[in-house]
């Protein structure tokens, strides 16, 4: 757990350029390892710090500014949701995804009145992080980058502070790093043209790309919006991840066709 000691190990927001920093926030140290080596797997997030309590938390903060909280709610010190009027107070301005076991509905209430970017219920894998953190960092994109003319660009910023996916223009996408416009292009006609849902497996035997890039493809296209996931469940073992492309309206592909992102 971050003690104060090794701010210059952990290092900053800044550390890898473009990165989001994000501070791990959880009592459970076997668990917070976990929540760590998930961000570390996703492109363009780096884990600047771990704390182990509510107090923890605001000192890391003020010490490492990350972009992005991980935060439980059960911390042995403080409620999780007490945290962020304390960070605010200091004047922090980085945003919180709560990663909690707490289903109540006055916590989740209390996460939305205190304006968390998401809520994760534990437990859960590394899609489920992965797809909420790149759903995020297409949010921010949008959010930073908006130029307020008027009360339509007004409009489009609270929209895409408020919806669960947010829209991005047809052929101004661009992908993660690693994700190629060709592959995702076939995944996405192969995703459109299907009848109904498809799985990782037989999307990778309709491409002929691998059953992981499928998978990799299909969860990118469900964080941007692109897709929706459903579960099926058989007699045995982990219910099946299912896709349905959504689609960004009729004619429209979800990427842009001019090469690498």
């Amino acid at each position: 757990m971050w003690d104060g000691q090794d701010v210059s190990r952990a290092g900053g927001a800044g550390t890898v350029a473009g990165a989001i920093g994000v501070l791990v926030v959880d009592d459970d140290f076997r668990v917070a390892r976990v929540h760590r080596a998930y961000v570390e797997r996703v492109d363009s997030f780096r884990v600047v710090g771990v704390a182990g309590s509510g107090e923890q938390a605001l000192s890391a903060v003020e010490a490492l500014r990350p972009d992005l909280l991980l935060l439980d709610l059960y911390l042995p010190d403080v409620f999780g949701l007490d945290v962020i009027p304390r960070l605010r107070t200091a004047g922090h301005d980085c945003d919180v995804m709560v990663v909690s076991a707490a289903r109540e509905a006055d916590a989740v209430r209390g996460a939305v009145r205190h304006g968390v970017v998401d809520y994760l219920l534990k437990p859960f894998d590394f899609e489920d992080l992965r797809g909420r953190l790149e759903r995020y960092a297409v949010q921010r994109g949008l959010l930073r980058d908006t130029v307020v003319r008027g009360q339509a660009d007004v409009d489009r910023v609270l929209a895409a502070a408020a919806m669960p996916v947010p829209t991005v223009p047809s052929g101004s996408r661009r992908l993660p790093k690693g994700m190629s416009a060709e592959t995702a292009g076939l995944v996405e006609r192969t995703l459109r043209e299907a009848e109904g849902s498809l799985s990782a497996s037989e999307c990778a035997r309709l491409t002929g790309v691998s059953r992981v890039s499928a998978r990799r493809y299909l969860e990118y296209f469900h964080a941007v919006g692109a897709a929706e996931v459903s579960l099926r469940y058989g007699a045995t073992g982990r219910p099946e991840r299912r896709y349905r492309f959504v689609g960004a309206g009729a004619g429209r592909g979800v990427v842009s066709r001019g090469g690498r992102a």
